[in-house]
């Protein structure tokens, strides 16, 4: 990224930019104790990684400045229209970033919105972007357990405090009903899984990870103990080791595969037909990103899991979500449709 304005100058040139507008300010205090000056009207919002580019299309489409990365062809049908053509101006956050200050300054935000990690790294970062741009930028919290304070934070930024407590209420109630269904369960009723990364599978999340959050909220055990709350790549001898009786996986190529690859042909999960491909439209349900987008799948994870505990269809569920948080009606066909790739036959 291009950022290399010095703080002092950029400082100067925030105080200008404001007085410049003669804009109205409102502190706004966000998940990681930064006091933010925002404007009292905020019309465009830049997403700065794709977990904030989720959370912001989910609450306010129509706010969106752009995409982190253009949403894939398949993704399209699944959209709201007017979020199809938008354009992308990469990533400021984590690794990789692909963001330069022009291409932000391009999309004239009135808001950059991260959600993830609130440690130092993630804070000095929105400090520098802000201070180098003189756009606000405040940073939520990604931890699944909080997205309802998420949404009501988001909600206040926007001035958009109504849709947001619908959603925060929502996704309160779905993640209550799984951990109710799923509380009093033993541990040996709690499947052993494994989270297959890549088209070799051989990447995974250690427990901990908040790549791999879903599987203790849906009722399992990751099998990948003891890697400090990592991602890692571990060896064929190391999950046959495991031997997990469910793979939960992102990767079709991996799914479609598994099954006839000496690699993978001892293992339980393999033996037994329960290797899991999570649907990717519009937004993964299991991770990439692990977002919002995540609500949905803890449901789905839940119901395939522990299907006594579930009785209510799929379909219907994954229709009331979309509804509620894509901005799309599905039909009965189109919900079954998103379903049919889930489990890998």
């Amino acid at each position: 990224m291009a950022f290399s304005v010095g703080r002092g100058l950029a400082g100067a040139l925030l105080v200008f930019l404001a007085l410049a507008g003669g804009a109205a300010a409102r502190p706004f205090t966000d998940a990681a104790g930064r006091t933010v000056e925002l404007p009292e009207k905020i019309n465009r919002v830049l997403a700065a990684g794709p977990p904030a580019s989720v959370l912001l299309y989910s609450l306010a489409p129509d706010r969106m400045a752009g995409w982190v990365s253009a949403p894939a062809p398949a993704a399209l049908p699944y959209l709201e229209p007017r979020t199809r053509t938008l354009p992308a101006f990469g990533r400021l956050t984590g690794r990789g970033g692909t963001a330069n200050v022009e291409a932000v300054l391009a999309a004239k935000p009135d808001l950059i919105v991260d959600s993830g990690s609130l440690g130092p790294t993630y804070a000095s970062l929105a400090d520098r972007v802000q201070a180098q741009t003189g756009i606000p930028y405040i940073l939520l919290d990604g931890a699944f357990s909080t997205m309802p304070e998420t949404y009501r934070q988001l909600g206040a930024a926007l001035g958009r405090q109504e849709d947001a407590d619908a959603l925060a209420a929502y996704a309160q109630a779905l993640t209550d009903a799984v951990a109710k269904a799923v509380g009093s369960l033993p541990e040996s009723q709690r499947p052993r899984v494994y989270y297959a990364r890549g088209p070799r599978g051989l990447e995974t999340g250690f427990a901990g990870s908040i790549n791999t959050e879903l599987l203790e909220a849906a009722g399992a055990r990751n099998v990948a103990q003891d890697g400090g709350g990592r991602l890692g790549t571990v060896s064929p001898e190391q999950v046959l080791a495991w031997n997990p009786e469910v793979i939960v996986t992102l990767d079709p190529t991996f799914a479609a595969t598994a099954r006839t690859d000496p690699i993978w042909k001892d293992v339980k999960a393999v033996q037994t037909g329960r290797i899991y491909l999570a649907p990717l439209q519009p937004f993964p349900w299991f991770d990439a990103p692990p977002g919002v987008n995540r609500l949905i799948g803890l449901r789905w994870l839940a119901g395939l899991l522990h299907p006594d505990l579930f009785p209510e269809p799929m379909s219907d569920v994954v229709r009331a979500f979309y509804r509620r948080f894509y901005h799309v009606e599905l039909d009965a066909e189109e919900a079954a449709a998103i379903l049919s790739s889930s489990p890998a036959r």
